[in-house]
């Protein structure tokens, strides 16, 4: 038996790795725009090309992380050559030069369309910049990613009520649609964003140690723990007034698995032993809570639940999310009923989420595990950042 589930994990180790290679490959091989420079912006699962549709930032930045990443955990210089593509481009054409910050769209020849500057955006640039630093020691990518990160804490961060607004403009006036998708609710602040604050805060300290770097995770880490995690449903509420006051009642099984991980990285990065007790504490639960509410039978997660109703489609990025955030908390618990419902997930994955004709992953598949082709398999935001990103992370932990 002991042999059987050994044998179980390296299977699990050798495929998860294979695959993170092979999602590179599809965006290698696939996605560089040779006319325009940078990347397409919309290939369809027939792999139609989109060359007409707008440029987005967080698709970009994504692009830039994880190739950057997958340079830093695999040292295959193509994967750099791709990551400086994506940094080159990035700083040439969302870059506001005159005011600072990055830019929401471009068109297909690098036209700014939309001028609104998302803190979300602001972030993962970040994310991105501190990757291609780890990866380049290029210092000008340390130096945008510190700009971005004092952009954040002077423009957009609430000094009386704590927390960060969502959105301003080019300009930083405040704006009345402050939504960063139409699928939103307009209110000037959620968690998502704060999430994804956190999530480059945590590794810009990782090549910054800097007091107020470290104070300001400090401070989102209590956030996360005092206004966005509900104790008595353990889990994160999504959108909120400027004072806190909650303002919706979605659950989001993804957000929350990928909470649950990134916060406890977070404390971890910190070296902060009351924070970690404390967001692994919470990593345990919201992970439960997450099996007891969003897993279907056959191990995969349901995408969100509104009003009491659940959507019952598995989107690409819950999964992946999931992986990584079962395989986090079987570190924590050492429990291994967590890795195996990791390992369920991966064979969902492979059987119903992977495209083995067309390459990389579908967005998502309905109850019936049945691909809805008419969503992209590139696009604004479809991207390889949480496949790889979940995969990579499960395999180095896993290795530990």
């Amino acid at each position: 038996m002991m042999r059987e589930k050994n044998n179980s994990l390296e299977q699990f180790l050798c495929e998860i790795k294979q695959e993170w290679f092979d999602i590179l490959d599809y965006w290698a091989e696939s996605t560089i725009d040779m006319q325009n420079g940078g990347f397409y912006s919309e290939i369809s699962n027939n792999s139609e090309v989109n060359s007409e549709i707008a440029k987005g930032v967080v698709l970009n930045t994504r692009i830039l992380w994880t190739f950057s990443s997958a340079y830093n955990h695999s040292k295959s210089e193509r994967y750099l050559e791709i990551a400086k593509r994506a940094f080159d481009y990035i700083l040439a054409f969302f870059l506001d030069h005159e005011n600072g910050g990055l830019f929401w769209a471009v068109d297909a020849v690098g036209g700014v369309v939309n001028d609104r500057k998302q803190a979300y955006a602001q972030g993962f640039g970040i994310y991105a910049f501190s990757e291609y630093y780890k990866a380049s020691n290029d210092e000008n990518s340390l130096m945008q990613a510190i700009n971005l990160f004092h952009l954040l804490e002077s423009k957009y961060k609430d000094n009386e009520f704590g927390g960060y607004i969502e959105a301003l403009g080019k300009d930083w006036q405040m704006l009345d649609d402050m939504r960063l998708s139409e699928k939103d609710a307009n209110e000037p602040k959620s968690m998502n964003t704060h999430l994804h604050i956190i999530e480059p805060y945590t590794n810009l300290y990782q090549v910054w140690n800097n007091a107020e770097l470290k104070n300001s995770i400090n401070n989102l880490l209590t956030i996360f723990c005092d206004r966005i995690f509900n104790q008595q449903t353990s889990h994160f509420q999504l959108f909120f007034d400027m004072d806190w006051t909650v303002k919706s009642n979605e659950i989001s099984f993804g957000h929350d698995i990928e909470s649950a991980w990134l916060l406890s990285d977070a404390a971890r990065v910190i070296h902060d032993e009351k924070w970690i007790e404390r967001m692994e504490t919470i990593a345990v639960q919201v992970t439960d809570k997450v099996i007891h509410d969003g897993m279907d039978r056959d191990g995969s997660v349901f995408y969100e639940k509104i009003d009491g109703l659940i959507d019952k489609d598995k989107h690409w990025w819950v999964q992946a999310e999931a992986i990584i955030g079962l395989v986090d908390t079987y570190k924590i618990t050492e429990n291994k009923k967590y890795l195996d419902r990791a390992i369920q997930i991966w064979t969902f994955v492979k059987a119903n989420i992977k495209d083995g004709k067309g390459g990389e992953w579908f967005w998502r598949v309905n109850e019936a595990g049945k691909p809805v082709l008419s969503d992209c398999k590139v696009g604004f935001w479809k991207c390889p950042y949480h496949n790889t990103r979940a995969l990579i992370e499960s395999y180095s932990r896993l290795k530990e």
